[in-house]
């Protein structure tokens, strides 16, 4: 699993797919969120604002990242 630490509250869906790399574009992650590819802590998720805290597990193409 990778670790993606944030220096924040909480991170947006769509933001933390560009920072963690999974993403180089904001439209790139918006597609992937609204084609239903993302799972956040183990559920398909749509929102791209989607507010992301410490703890949370995102699942995307076979990896898993957790904010920490």
């Amino acid at each position: 699993m990778n670790e993606i630490e944030i220096s924040t509250e909480f991170i947006k869906l769509d933001s933390f797919l560009k920072f963690s790399g999974v993403a180089s574009l904001g439209s790139e992650a918006k597609m992937y969120i609204l084609d239903e590819l993302v799972k956040v802590n183990g559920e398909i998720c749509i929102q791209r604002g989607k507010k992301l805290y410490k703890g949370d597990i995102v699942e995307f193409n076979g990896e898993s990242y957790k904010v920490v």
